[in-house]
């Protein structure tokens, strides 16, 4: 299976990073994986002018990053969103390249499963319930497989999540994918 990351954290090493490092660890034995991570790209928002529906290949006028991520999703059995939650919500960055799949270039793209990783600084549960909704729904409009939820509260400074349960949780979970 061809599995790729949309990994939002913009801070680079963080416990995103770690928690995404121990999936594509276990991912890899049996899949190929790649891992974009977004802070790489300059993706701009989606101003929602839907003049990519009006275009041919369905092309946003905007010349940004977003062409390079474009293919490399095409290519995706698997989508994993992994992101920090900021105030409720994914990334800024990561809310940009998901606002710009509002293309038709969307129904050339393969994806059937997915799975979400989400990192937070305060340990309530509740932190998670916005993202989670959101994802229940893309799921369902999209018809989507759910592979996985793992959601990692509690992990402030860089490194809080190393000892945590939940990364060789993450590391099993993608070893078993196939």
């Amino acid at each position: 299976m061809n599995i790729v990351v949309l990994s939002g954290s913009p801070r680079k090493g963080g416990n995103t990073d770690l928690l995404v490092q121990a999936f594509v660890d276990g991912a890899k034995e049996n899949n190929q994986v790649e891992v974009v991570c977004v802070r790489d790209f300059q993706v701009n928002p989606c101003i929602g002018c839907n003049s990519c529906f009006n275009r041919p290949n369905g092309d946003c006028f905007q010349a940004d990053d977003m062409q390079k991520i474009y293919p490399i999703l095409a290519c995706a059995d698997m989508l994993v969103v992994a992101s920090p939650v900021y105030f409720y919500g994914i990334s800024a960055q990561l809310k940009a390249v998901i606002d710009r799949l509002h293309t038709p270039k969307r129904n050339s793209f393969k994806v059937k499963k997915t799975a979400l990783l989400l990192t937070a600084a305060s340990s309530k549960d509740s932190v998670f319930d916005a993202i989670k909704q959101q994802y229940e729904l893309i799921l369902k409009y999209f018809d989507f497989q759910d592979v996985c939820q793992v959601f990692v509260g509690g992990v402030k400074d860089k490194g809080d999540i190393a000892d945590r349960e939940e990364i060789e949780k993450v590391y099993l979970l993608a070893k078993s994918l196939e």
